[in-house]
Order: C-alpha cells, then sequence, then structure tokens
C-alpha cells in the first residue's frame, strides 16, 4: 500500500475544482461564496505545489443533487466522445484522500478503515485505470496516465452519462466552472460558452445564448 503522506500525485479536477479558489476550500475548510456547505478542509493545508491544464480522453455530464449548489453535479465519463478538459493539481497522496473524503461527505481522516480503503483504491486505480471506493457520487476512482513520473488521478461516478437522468446544473456552480476554464485553460468567453452548452445535463436545458450571457458574467466578476 502507498504511503499517504508525503507521495505526490495529480488530483485532477474537470468541475469547479478547475477553479483554485474554489479548490482552497476544500484545503483550508470553510464555506465558499454562495455555498451551502462547510468543509473541514485537508490535515495538510499546503496549497498545491503545481498546477497545468490538461484534457482528459472522454467528456462531463451533469447529474444528481449537489448539496453545495443544488442542480446537477458535473462527472466525468471516459465512454463519451471527444475530450473533457481538466486541470491537474499536484499534492500530496494524504491530501487526494482528504479531498476525496470531502467528497464523500466524510470528515478527512476520520477512520483508518477509510485511509486503509482510499490507500487500497489509488493503487488498483494506477494498476489498473479504475477502481471503486463504493457505489456513491464521486466513488469511483479513475486513473487517466501519469505526468512527470507521478500518477493523474480523478474521481467520477460509477454509471457514466447513458445510465443516468442527466440535470441542469446551478447558475452559480455552472459560472464557476466558467472560471476555472479561464483560469486553467485561457479560453475566450465563446470557447467556454460553446464548451459548457454541448455538455449532457446542460445541452437541451439550458438554451445557449443563456450559457453565454452567464459565462460572460462569471468571468467579469472574476
Amino acid at each position: 500500500m502507498v504511503d499517504t503522506a508525503e507521495r505526490l500525485v495529480w488530483y485532477v479536477a474537470y468541475g469547479s475544482n478547475m477553479h483554485a479558489a474554489r479548490l482552497a476550500w476544500y484545503i483550508g475548510g470553510g464555506c465558499p461564496p454562495g455555498g451551502r456547505r462547510t468543509y473541514p478542509g485537508c490535515r495538510d493545508r499546503r496549497p498545491p505545489s503545481r498546477s497545468v491544464p490538461v484534457s482528459l480522453p472522454g467528456g462531463i455530464y451533469f447529474a444528481g443533487e449537489s448539496g453545495a449548489w443544488t442542480g446537477g453535479m458535473a462527472f466525468y465519463d471516459p465512454q463519451l466522445s471527444g475530450e473533457a478538459a481538466a486541470r491537474a493539481y499536484l499534492v500530496t497522496l494524504e491530501q487526494f484522500t482528504d479531498i476525496a473524503a470531502q467528497e464523500m461527505y466524510r470528515r478527512p481522516g476520520d477512520t483508518a478503515d477509510l485511509i486503509a480503503t482510499t490507500g487500497a483504491a489509488i493503487d488498483t486505480a494506477v494498476a489498473d485505470g479504475r477502481a471503486t471506493l463504493g457505489p456513491g457520487r464521486y466513488e469511483t476512482l479513475v486513473c487517466p496516465g501519469s505526468r512527470s513520473g507521478a500518477p493523474m488521478l480523478t474521481f467520477t461516478a460509477p454509471e457514466g452519462a447513458s445510465g443516468v437522468r442527466c440535470r441542469a446544473p446551478a447558475p452559480t456552480y455552472l459560472g464557476m466552472i466558467a472560471r476555472g476554464l479561464r483560469e486553467s485553460h485561457g479560453w475566450p468567453a465563446e470557447r467556454i460558452a460553446g464548451y459548457l452548452t454541448a455538455r449532457p445535463g446542460v445541452a437541451g436545458a439550458w438554451p445557449p445564448e443563456a450559457v453565454a450571457a452567464l459565462v460572460a458574467e462569471a468571468l467579469l466578476d472574476a
């Protein structure tokens, strides 16, 4: 089993955590503006040592019900066509475990069992590309590869977009993702709006002009 103390991994964010200020609440703790959840934060509160824009094979979709923002949540589906824009943060394996725990509505480091289970699942994901922690949201680990000798890790739902009922995300949440895309990939507003409009859960629920207006407002306030 891997040592979670200082080993470095890339945490790959494809939703609102592409926005660094949003991820900072997971690391440092607290309640982000406009949010409905207070995060305990990581045991190690140091910021990521690096971040880089990345693209993953597949795409993202929105489904379920966000406890933080209401509306659908972003999930990664490697089987969707195209590429998913994402941002990789270099963090310790312990920090990755704590971020994952908070996504699963658990307290970081609460139990030795959770730490051991997550560590074993990470080992499996690195070896096999995918591992399951449980049936819930964000309890499936995916390793899409490695970068600079460190594995890239993200988490998603066990089912893909074709196996769920997609749901439109809340405006605040979608705006956070728009800021993350600009911050990490440097995309112009038009490209961001086009990317988000095509995502399952947004497509058919949000008119393209409404997405474009939301993106413009989000980037103006960023």
